[in-house]
């Protein structure tokens, strides 16, 4: 199940970015110029993609959420941190303080 929801968060992951970068820019630019997006005879009509491309941005960035919060739900439900590693023993060394070398006598000369 645990794959399941990471390889369905991926590819929603990706076809958000794929989907953001068609949709027209302010000036008409984007990917979706280079598809023939801007243009009176692309699949959608001069206008016609920006609306779908809208929606379906809307509805992928819904699933990104919803696949996120799943992921997370499922990894509080198994009781475990996303920094455990499985199968990794954690050693504990024990530092020892630092040993501190005895003070060195300084030599007196003779008072004159």
């Amino acid at each position: 199940m645990s794959a399941f929801l990471v390889t369905l968060h991926v590819i929603v992951a990706l076809l958000l970015i794929g989907g953001i970068l068609l949709q027209p820019g302010a000036k008409g630019g984007g990917l979706g110029a280079s598809f023939g997006g801007g243009g009176a005879n692309s699949a959608f009509g001069a206008r016609g993609a920006a609306p779908f491309l809208a929606k379906l941005t809307y509805w992928l960035a819904a699933g990104f959420m919803l696949t996120s919060l799943a992921i997370e739900l499922k990894i509080v439900k198994d009781n475990r941190s996303v920094l455990d590693k499985k199968g990794v023993v954690k050693a504990i060394v024990p530092v020892a303080p630092a040993q501190t070398p005895a003070p060195t006598p300084v030599p007196t000369s003779p008072a004159k």
